[in-house]
């Protein structure tokens, strides 16, 4: 069961239902028309952002504060934001589908940025034992209260920290992880204010993250959604972590069954 569905994209907009609510927001990677006219019609709310860079939700129907859908197998609550976000990115099941490709039972995984849990949730319900950080604070909850929805016991330990500084630490413990999952932002901040620029911190990112992995049968997911960054762009970062490892990299898609899919960002697999 899934209850998520691109429905159509164009004219900077895509169209997505999450569970029994059309959702209309901005895509900018979608300049083409819609393929589609009468779902356009049914929209039950919309996220806009005006030339005076006001952001706003407008709705036809009165949406509850909170819903809980399935997406790949794993219930997720979503909630309207003040930014235009929904508790979820939909794409990430692109990520569970690689981590399908993986024996999880009794790994030991690492998700970076991991936001609300989606891929935390998957990799425990398929036995691995995680460890889950972000930097925001309402985030990890948000992660806490998906995984109660799950109604099992899952192995995962929540951590709010900047990324980096965890990293260093961890580094000095001699850490080691059998797979690490990140997804980082071009922008961001530590709960303590921490500045993280992807242009600046994703080769240093990548020299933190080398000692930490296992020796033998270790992966890394590498996903972005940085405007400009391409396949070939993560898999020269991933180099760094090992050039005799195998890398595959992909586009990161949003497929729509009868309307036009969407890319929103790329993906990369590395595995020794």
């Amino acid at each position: 069961m899934n209850d998520y569905q691109l429905i159509d994209s164009g004219e900077e907009q895509k169209l997505e239902r999450f569970g029994p609510y059309v959702i209309q927001r901005p895509c900018f990677s979608a300049p083409w028309k819609p393929l589609l006219k009468k779902p356009w019609n049914l929209v039950d709310a919309a996220f806009s952002r005006s030339t005076d860079k006001k952001e706003k939700w407008s709705s036809k129907k009165s949406l509850p504060k909170s819903w809980v859908i399935d997406h790949v197998g794993v219930k997720m609550k979503i909630s309207p934001t003040d930014f235009g976000h929904l508790g979820i990115f939909p794409e990430h099941s692109i990520v569970c589908d690689q981590l399908d490709k993986m024996n999880l039972k009794g790994k030991k995984v690492l998700n970076l940025f991991a936001y609300t849990g989606l891929v935390s949730i998957y990799s425990a319900l398929k036995s691995a034992t995680v460890t889950h950080l972000d930097a925001s604070k309402p985030a990890v909850q948000w992660a806490k209260e998906n995984a109660q929805l799950n109604g099992k016991e899952l192995s995962i330990r929540y951590i709010t920290d900047d990324v980096m500084q965890f990293l260093k630490r961890e580094n000095r413990r001699n850490s080691v992880y059998d797979g690490i999952i990140l997804d980082p932002p071009s922008f961001g901040r530590g709960p303590k204010g921490q500045v993280f620029k992807i242009e600046k911190e994703f080769s240093p990112l990548m020299e933190l993250l080398r000692p930490l992995l296992a020796k033998k049968d270790s992966f890394v997911v590498l996903s972005s959604h940085t405007p400009g960054y391409m396949p070939s762009t993560l898999t020269t970062m991933l180099e760094e972590l090992s050039p005799k490892a195998d890398i595959e990299d992909y586009e990161m898609k949003i497929e729509s069954e009868k309307g036009r899919s969407v890319s929103v960002g790329c993906y990369a697999v590395w595995k020794r």
